[in-house]
């Protein structure tokens, strides 16, 4: 199986909203033995940045990028119940994500293949205000906090909450991870506002959490408030 050209058929699909057409490219993978979550991964994640680019770039029309997104869920949805769920972790996740259709979207897809991977999660989706989040935080007390398909929009407050929980103490063991839309488009940026991990798509984020759970941000990486900070001291 070409992996690009089913990609490019599927997006073809998608974007013209032909549900029948859809599902016959995807009984076309499980012939060929794909799982479930290769199928999302090689296929479906993809797909989902193609929308998402074009859309960005104003060459992808709304009622396109509308056929498409909720045609996409309606696959993602279908292809989460064949996963094969993995013995627990026992571990817990708090995520969030942006406010877009696709930025929501690849969470979903995101929080279905860590869920079928071991680990318990939490998803609201975007639009959460941080005073919510410590919240929540406090309540859940996870072990990974995950911003994840955030917009561009979104970066300053998760900066802010960053600098919020690393300046309360809040559950100092939790790591804090960030991935996917901004943080692919700035280079750097992750790293620049103190997370602790970041992966540019679900099959990486999957990867780093189970490889790398106990990598922390260093004091010299963490650059949130350090301005302030500066300027505090001197003002003293």
């Amino acid at each position: 199986m070409n992996e690009e050209i089913m990609v490019e058929r599927l997006f073809q699909t998608l974007v013209t909203g032909d549900r029948t057409a859809a599902r016959e490219i995807v009984a076309e993978t499980h012939e060929s033995g794909l799982a479930a979550e290769e199928l999302t991964h090689r296929i479906y994640w993809p797909a989902l940045e193609m929308i998402n680019q074009l859309f960005r770039a104003d060459q992808l029309e709304v009622l396109a990028h509308h056929y498409a997104t909720r045609l996409l869920r309606t696959l993602v949805d279908q292809a989460q119940a064949r996963y094969e769920q993995q013995d627990s972790r026992q571990k817990k996740i708090l995520m969030f994500c942006g406010q877009g259709e696709t930025e929501d979207l690849a969470g979903q897809l995101t929080a279905d293949l860590l869920e079928a991977d071991g680990y318990q999660i939490y998803f609201s989706g975007g639009g959460i205000a941080n005073d919510e989040i410590l919240a929540e935080v406090g309540r859940h007390r996870p072990d990974v906090l995950l911003m994840f398909a955030s917009s561009p929009g979104d970066a300053p407050n998760i900066r802010l909450l960053i600098d919020q929980i690393r300046g309360v103490g809040a559950c100092p063991d939790m790591q804090l991870v960030v991935g996917g839309g901004v943080f692919n488009r700035a280079e750097g940026l992750a790293e620049e506002i103190g997370a602790d991990l970041w992966a540019k798509d679900p099959r990486e984020l999957l990867e780093r959490l189970d490889g790398e759970n106990d990598r922390r941000a260093t004091p010299e990486q963490r650059t949130v408030g350090r301005n302030r900070r500066t300027r505090t001291t001197k003002a003293a």
